[in-house]
């Protein structure tokens, strides 16, 4: 730097001195340089500055000009530079002549240059680009004339910023010492590049400053950059200020809580916190009925715990495996309920109607009061969407006087959300149930496992499998999660299960389970259940006492009916939700307290009838039967058409999005239906000369299963024969090629279903006699219900007058 000085001192002189002579040193500049394209900032004249360049082709063209041109090359900022190769880029018209005084290789291809700007240069004409460029310059000489007032002026508030920069902002403090002790007010040019090269503005700033020829206009611009530079630096001392206050404080605060903990332990007051904490989780522990794998565990941990630095990561780690070992309910249970009469009330208060299952509860529930433990007892809820599967599981552990916790396994696909991960990485968790436990604090507790039918699998295990061991009685007591790597015994705890259908399960998995099936609800109960539980639940949620807003019977009905007619009662809900929102609206708005909604407004506030596709329509043509389906949500009705085309030869086609097992149905209907009618003289030739139709509405809906044979054998003997079947008729059962009546499953959901459309006569395979006549008989009554062995049977009541 003290070299830098006398050479700029020397300049100065030079200047003050002679100006001819500077005038003739740029005489003799180069007026042909080669050009090199600047990155971040512009160079400015009069000062000495290090530059670095990357690149063979630089490298090269600084050593030749070193060689060949004195060291005079020329540096002019780029708009936009091409990595690839220099010579494309775009520069700016106007540069800086620099003159080389040493080149220092500082890495392959990278060399740092030592030199001083002389001047400005202006583009006159491009000579050469390839390989270098070159160009041919005017150079800019800086004026020489005296400076008057306004310049003077301008040069004393530059002077003056420079000054208050300088004390905020100690950056470069012996460069602008230098320039500002030095500060020449008759050679105003020099002394503003030098300042220049030391502002922190933008590229296009200081190129613009570069450009400026005239000295006013150029130290106008050159007082408002440095304005800008204060005001940045002002800033940053503020912000560094904040910080060096908030860190100083809170070093404060740690040298006085490490003296604290110091003084304290020498006084006995208080220990080591490795210690502290182990004293701490070894009394909780203490506490626990621990089995003598896990005391011994706990002991060794303990023991690791103390001689563990607090601060290693290790120490976090125990800590929490023996937190959530002390958090466990070993040997806590709650006290069951012994009265078999106070959980029957509970069931009734809670769920209307589901006599059978409420019977199959008290069976469990009354064993496992009798045997003081839950002794081996999975129950699996299945049944269709909004039957009140999940409630009733609350229900059970009301019952029973234990505590509930609930999580879906739907979708889940990792293994250790059962079982747990190990604690071999950072995140590392117990599964579900130890978590479950965990929050009931209680061994004995109603776990319920919702949508175990949609259980998933991936690359991250099988959960059914993991399920295994959790849901057989004989695994269970000593169940052993990856996180614990212990032994916990979960027979005490009551498992309840809900599925949607049973095709899904795993049979090993299903195996374990008891099944308790919950088919849904007919309209009388429907109706029930909203008088009774889920108006006034509507109602209390939204402000409303039972007496402002009433629904008659009939206005239930016809939405049950039009707009709820699915086996549950969660879109039941709905409407009713619904309607108080859109009766809450008409109040507030005509301004009146109370409000009976009838049956007659049930369809402005809902709209039209959702539901009209499922009644019966009038079968006026043969080759029509109505059957009855099981779908995951409840019993439906199934119409099957039959149409004949005339035709040279036989043909048969299905249509309806038909599965493959209805699709066999379908053909063995058609094969056992021929060879009926060929012994019959008047349609023995039907089927040789009609191209046979069969259709199951809608298109849209897949259907599949075993229970349409006897539906689709009706329909298409109707259309050989042309009889039409009897009004009001609905069968069920699958059938042979030799006319065997076989039985189907879902008695239940499809007698409801056949109820929900005005079924007077229903149709159903012998061998479900024993299902139907266990049925409650408010589901039964107004059905007459025919059995059939044989295709004969159903021939016999399906055209009876």
């Amino acid at each position: 730097m003290q070299e830098n000085a006398e050479e700029q001192e020397t300049m100065t002189t030079i200047e003050e001195e002679n100006p001819n002579q500077v005038q003739a040193v740029e005489d003799i500049l180069p007026h042909n340089l080669t050009i090199l394209p600047l990155l971040q900032r512009p160079v400015f004249p009069g000062m000495p500055i290090p530059i670095a360049f990357t690149g063979k082709d630089k490298v090269s063209v600084l050593k030749k000009a070193m060689e060949q041109d004195d060291g005079y090359i020329g540096l002019v900022l780029a708009k936009e530079i091409d990595e690839e190769d220099y010579t494309e880029s775009e520069l700016y018209e106007v540069g800086t002549t620099f003159q080389i005084m040493r080149l220092i290789p500082i890495a392959p291809d990278t060399m740092q240059v030592l030199g001083q700007g002389i001047n400005r240069f202006k583009r006159k004409k491009t000579i050469l680009v390839k390989p270098q460029i070159r160009w041919e310059v005017d150079h800019q000489a800086s004026p020489k004339v005296k400076p008057d007032q306004e310049l003077r002026a301008y040069m004393m508030a530059i002077s003056g910023e420079i000054k208050e920069l300088l004390k905020i902002n100690p950056l470069f403090q012996e460069q602008v010492n230098m320039v500002v002790s030095q500060l020449n007010y008759d050679a105003p040019s020099m002394t503003m590049d030098i300042i220049s090269n030391l502002l922190s503005s933008s590229a296009e700033e200081l190129q613009e400053l570069l450009e400026t020829f005239d000295l006013h206009e150029r130290a106008k611009m050159l007082v408002g950059l440095i304005k800008q530079d204060l005001e940045i630096a002002k800033i940053q001392k503020r912000i560094s200020t904040q910080i060096e206050e908030k860190v100083s404080a809170q070093q404060k605060e740690f040298f006085l809580r490490e003296q604290l903990k110091a003084i304290k332990k020498e006084l006995g007051i208080e220990k080591e916190d490795n210690e502290s904490e182990a004293e701490k989780l070894e009394k909780k522990l203490g506490e626990l009925e621990l089995t003598d794998e896990a005391e011994k565990v706990v002991e060794q941990e303990l023991e690791k715990l103390r001689t563990l630095n607090a601060q290693s990561p290790e120490f976090n780690v125990t800590r929490n495996y023996l937190e959530i070992i002390a958090d466990l309910p070993w040997g806590k249970f709650t006290d069951d309920n012994h009265n078999i009469k106070k959980a029957r009330k509970i069931l009734d208060q809670e769920h209307f109607g589901l006599d059978e299952v409420k019977e199959r509860i008290l069976e469990f529930l009354s064993t496992i009061i009798r045997r003081g433990k839950v002794a081996g007892s999975i129950i699996c809820l299945v049944g269709p969407p909004g039957v009140g599967k999940t409630s009733i599981g609350k229900s059970i552990a009301h019952a029973l006087g234990r505590k509930f916790y609930r999580f879906s396994v739907g979708g889940m696909r990792d293994e250790a959300e059962i079982k747990g991960h190990r604690r071999t990485y950072i995140g590392a968790m117990p599964g579900k149930l130890i978590q479950a436990l965990r929050r009931v604090e209680a061994a004995n507790p109603v776990i319920m496992l919702d949508e175990i039918d949609k259980i998933g699998s991936s690359f991250r295990g099988d959960p059914a499998s993991a399920l295994l061991e959790v849901l057989d009685p004989e695994q269970n007591s000593t169940f052993v999660d990856h996180y614990l790597d212990l032994a916990f015994d979960l027979s005490n705890v009551l498992f309840v299960t809900t599925a949607n259908q049973l095709d899904t399960i795993p049979g090993p998995l299903l195996d374990r389970m008891e099944i308790i099936r919950l088919a849904g609800y007919i309209l009388e109960e429907k109706i029930q259940i909203a008088k009774q539980y889920l108006v006034p639940k509507q109602l209390e949620e939204t402000g409303f006492s039972p007496s402002e807003i009433t629904f008659t019977t009939g206005a239930l009905k016809k939405i049950v009916e039009d707009y709820a007619r699915e086996a549950g009662v969660r879109n039941l809900e709905k409407q009713i939700r619904k309607i108080i929102r859109k009766v809450n609206l008409k109040m507030a708005e005509n301004g009146t307290t109370t409000f009976k909604v009838k049956k007659e407004d049930v369809e402005s506030f809902l709209g039209k009838a959702v539901y009209n596709t499922e009644k019966l329509y009038n079968r006026d043509t043969p080759g029509v039967a109505l059957g009855l389906a099981y779908t995951s949500i409840g019993g439906a009705t199934l119409y099957i058409e039959a149409t004949a085309i005339r035709s040279k030869g036989p043909g048969f086609k299905q249509t309806g999005q038909l599965g493959d097992v209805m699709r066999e149905s379908s053909e063995i209907a058609y094969s056992y239906v021929r060879g009926l009618l060929s012994e019959d003289k008047e349609y023995a030739k039907f089927f040789d000369e009609h191209f046979v139709h069969l259709h199951v509405p809608a298109g849209a809906t897949p259907k599949d299963g075993p229970s349409a044979g006897i539906t689709m054998s009706l329909a298409l003997y109707s259309l050989a024969t042309g009889r039409i079947v009897r009004d009001k008729l609905a069968m069920t059962g699958e059938i042979t090629l030799t006319g065997k009546v076989l039985p189907i499953g879902g008695v239940k959901e499809k007698t409801i279903a056949a109820r929900r459309v005005g079924i007077t006569h229903l149709i159903l395979p012998i061998d479900n006699k024993k299902d139907f006549d266990e049925l409650p008989d408010h589901i039964k009554k107004g059905i007459n219900v025919h059995y059939a062995d044989y295709f004969k049977d159903v021939l016999k009541v399906a055209f009876e007058k």
